[in-house]
C-alpha cells in the first residue's frame, strides 16, 4: 500500500485543457466540474486567460465548462457555480454563458459551440438533478430542430390575453415552480425560462413580453441571493429595453454573504418561501 501525494488541482486541469484547446482550436474541449463551486480553485485562469485571452493576446479558444448548478440542499460549497461571476466578465462577445433547461436544448449549445467558426468560450451551468429528470427530456422532433433557442415561453398557457403576470427566470428553478401545487391556482400568472444569458437574447426575450398583451408586472425569480446570481445582470439589460411604466420585481434570496444555507431542512423552507412568493398572484 502506497501513498502518493498529487499535484493535481483544478487549476493546473483548466490550465491545461485552455492550453489544448489554444492549440487545437477545431476541438471542443470540455473541461468538467464536480461541482461547480470547484472552479473557484481555477478562478485566476478564468480571469487572466478564458475571459480575456482573445482582447489581449488574440488567444482564440472554444473551451466550454460544464458547471453542475443549482440549489438542491447540498450546502454553500455544493450548490453554486458562480453564475454572477461568469455574467460579470462578459463582453465584446467575449464569453457565452448559457443555463439551459432541455436536453434538446443542451445538444443544440454543444453542438453550435463546436461548429461555430469564430470559437469563443462557453460556459455551461448543468444541473445534478436535470439529469434524470424526465421533465427536461427532449423529443426526436426537438432534436431535429435546426438551432437552440435562446427564449421558452410557457406551454402551457392558452389564452395569453389573461396573462397579467410574467415570471422570468432561468435553469433549474423552472421545474420547481411547474412542479409546485400553488402553480395550478396561478392562473394569471406566465413562466418564461431565459436559456442563453451572455449575449442575452433581447429581440427574443422582448417579442415573448410583447405577445402578452395585458401583462402588468414582470417579476426575476432565482435561487441565489439577490446579490448573486443572474438578477443584476438581466434586470438592468432588459430595463434599458422595455416599457418604461414596467419595473422588474425580485423574488428570490435576500442578499447573502454565502451562496446558500448549510442545512438541507433550511435550504427546503428558504426554497418553498421562494416557489410560494413566486406564484402568488
Amino acid at each position: 500500500f502506497e501513498i502518493h501525494n498529487s499535484p493535481l488541482s483544478e487549476y493546473a486541469c483548466m490550465g491545461f485543457e485552455y492550453g489544448y484547446s489554444t492549440e487545437m482550436p477545431n476541438a471542443l474541449v470540455l473541461w468538467e466540474a464536480q461541482y461547480g463551486d470547484f472552479f473557484n480553485g481555477a478562478q485566476v485562469f478564468v480571469d487572466q486567460f478564458i475571459s480575456a485571452g482573445q482582447a489581449k493576446w488574440g488567444q482564440v479558444s472554444r473551451l466550454t465548462l460544464l458547471l453542475p448548478h443549482g440549489y438542491e440542499g447540498g450546502g454553500p460549497e455544493h450548490s453554486s457555480a458562480r453564475l454572477e461571476r461568469f455574467l460579470q466578465l462578459a463582453a465584446e462577445n467575449n464569453l457565452r454563458v448559457a443555463y439551459p433547461t432541455t436536453t434538446d436544448n443542451y445538444y443544440h449549445l454543444l453542438r453550435a459551440q463546436a461548429a461555430d467558426p469564430a470559437p469563443v468560450p462557453f460556459v455551461l451551468m448543468t444541473p445534478k438533478s436535470l439529469l434524470r429528470h424526465e421533465a427536461s427530456y427532449g423529443t426526436i422532433g426537438e432534436f431535429a430542430r435546426p438551432s437552440f433557442r435562446p427564449v421558452l415561453d410557457d406551454p402551457s398557457v392558452k389564452q395569453k390575453a389573461k396573462i397579467e403576470r410574467l415570471v422570468l427566470c432561468t435553469g433549474k428553478i423552472y421545474y420547481d415552480l411547474v412542479a409546485s401545487e400553488l402553480r395550478a391556482k396561478a392562473r394569471k400568472t406566465a413562466i418564461v425560462r431565459i436559456e442563453m444569458l451572455a449575449p442575452l437574447p433581447h429581440e427574443e426575450i422582448r417579442a415573448v413580453i410583447d405577445s402578452y398583451p395585458n401583462v402588468k408586472s414582470i417579476v426575476w425569480v432565482q435561487e441565489e441571493p439577490k446579490n448573486m446570481g443572474a438578477r443584476a445582470y438581466v434586470r438592468r439589460r432588459l430595463l434599458e429595453r422595455l416599457d418604461k411604466s414596467l419595473e422588474i420585481g425580485y423574488v428570490g434570496r435576500p442578499y447573502r454573504a454565502s451562496p446558500s444555507e448549510g442545512y438541507a431542512g433550511q435550504h427546503a423552507v428558504e426554497q418553498e418561501r421562494i416557489i410560494a412568493e413566486a406564484l402568488r398572484e
